[in-house]
């Protein structure tokens, strides 16, 4: 299945498509997708319909508000919250990840786990923050107050698994990552995305 997901993102236009979807907050519509990428609709719902059998976009409905058409159902589309890793020969390194997360949280391991887990964000740090988030896969976006939202988890698996322990993992790394620069980093999670929110330090201190 993964294999054929990323396979569906070779042609360009529909590699477009998808990148334009899933970097939105909210979901799309095709008329949203046609205009941004100067495509035509039929072509936007094409490529949208095949990135959503691939398993790379959800699909739901909502009834339009306002212009041609209100009142009757749009399908929209948003990046899905599945995962597809591909690795040639297979690799499973998530069977080992959930092998050390359940021997932390047997062990009482947790606080050295954090402590790991900061010295390695720390290490990690003296590049732009925001660069240096993305690289980790964080997807963030920074609203006008320097409030830093990240759109992805990139521990969601584990994290399922494991919250306390993977939430706290997560917070400690991006604590040492922002170290003592103008930002502070703090657990606050929302309905989407990952876990951790990282302020501006004038912001509520």
């Amino acid at each position: 299945m993964s294999v054929d997901a990323i396979g569906a993102l070779r042609d360009p236009v529909r590699r477009a498509v998808y990148e334009y979807a899933a970097g939105r907050l909210e979901p799309v519509s095709r008329n949203a997708v046609a205009e941004a990428l100067g495509i035509g609709r039929t072509l936007a719902a094409f490529h949208l319909d095949k990135l959503a059998e691939a398993g790379l976009l959800d699909t739901a409905y909502a009834s339009r508000t306002g212009g041609p058409g209100a009142g009757r159902p749009a399908k929209l589309y948003r990046r899905s919250a599945a995962e597809h890793v591909v690795t040639l020969p297979p690799r499973d390194y998530r069977l080992l990840a959930d092998l050390l997360a359940s021997a932390v949280e047997r062990t009482g391991a947790e606080p050295a786990a954090y402590e790991a887990a900061r010295a390695q964000g720390a290490k990690l740090a003296g590049q732009p923050v925001l660069g240096q988030l993305e690289a980790l896969g964080y997807e963030p976006v920074e609203d006008d107050e320097g409030t830093v939202r990240l759109r992805n988890c990139p521990f969601h698996a584990l994290a399922q698994g494991y919250p306390p322990l993977v939430c706290g993992l997560n917070l400690a790394l991006l604590e040492g990552l922002v170290g003592d620069g103008g930002r502070v980093a703090r657990l606050d999670p929302g309905p989407t995305g990952c876990c951790v929110v990282v302020h501006s330090k004038n912001k509520g201190d």
